[in-house]
């Protein structure tokens, strides 16, 4: 295994592996029937992909789905597939008949994880309207994220301290 460290954070070199180098792996699946069909711009995609890049991450893979539980659920199983890692969704998280995410990704979670969602819907007012859920499966951590540029960001910044000392943790490293 392979050491990694999150900018953001100091710890020995025992306290920080994952096995794909020296990068934490990161995959983004972008939820929006607008970007399936080309007329809508990824641009929370990217800016996920901006954010995570800076905070060290890899990402690894990109994907873009329709709204809707299935196609939500099933996307969600290939990425978690063998991977031991971040998956950040952007989009569907909302109240509109279409915003489905949270469903899908319930249907794919094995442990949910209460306190990332609640502290990403604390992080603005407009937080309050998030359905948005977080939890594992395997060796990865799924967050759901709104499609907004500004709130995708947002919510990934208010628990992207915590996040690699829980993958840390999902990995089976002894940190107490």
């Amino acid at each position: 295994m392979a050491e990694f460290e999150h900018p953001a954070e100091s710890h020995s070199s025992s306290d920080t592996q994952t096995q794909a180098g020296d990068a934490l792996l990161a995959k983004i699946l972008t939820v929006s029937d607008g970007v399936v069909e080309g007329v809508r711009e990824d641009r929370s995609g990217e800016a996920l992909f901006a954010a995570l890049t800076s905070d060290g991450y890899k990402i690894v893979e990109r994907k873009v789905v329709s709204d809707g539980v299935g196609p939500v659920a099933a996307a969600l199983e290939e990425l978690v597939q063998d991977f031991s890692g971040l998956v950040v969704t952007t989009g569907g998280t909302g109240f509109t008949a279409r915003d489905l995410t949270p469903e899908g990704t319930l249907q794919v979670v094995e442990r949910s994880a209460p306190g990332l969602a609640e502290a990403m819907r604390l992080v603005n007012p407009l937080g309050r309207l998030s359905r948005a859920v977080a939890g594992t499966v395997g060796n990865a951590i799924i967050i759901n994220t709104p499609g907004s540029t500004a709130g995708c960001v947002e919510c990934y910044g208010a628990v992207a301290d915590v996040l690699p000392h829980a993958l840390r943790l999902l990995h089976g490293e002894r940190l107490h």
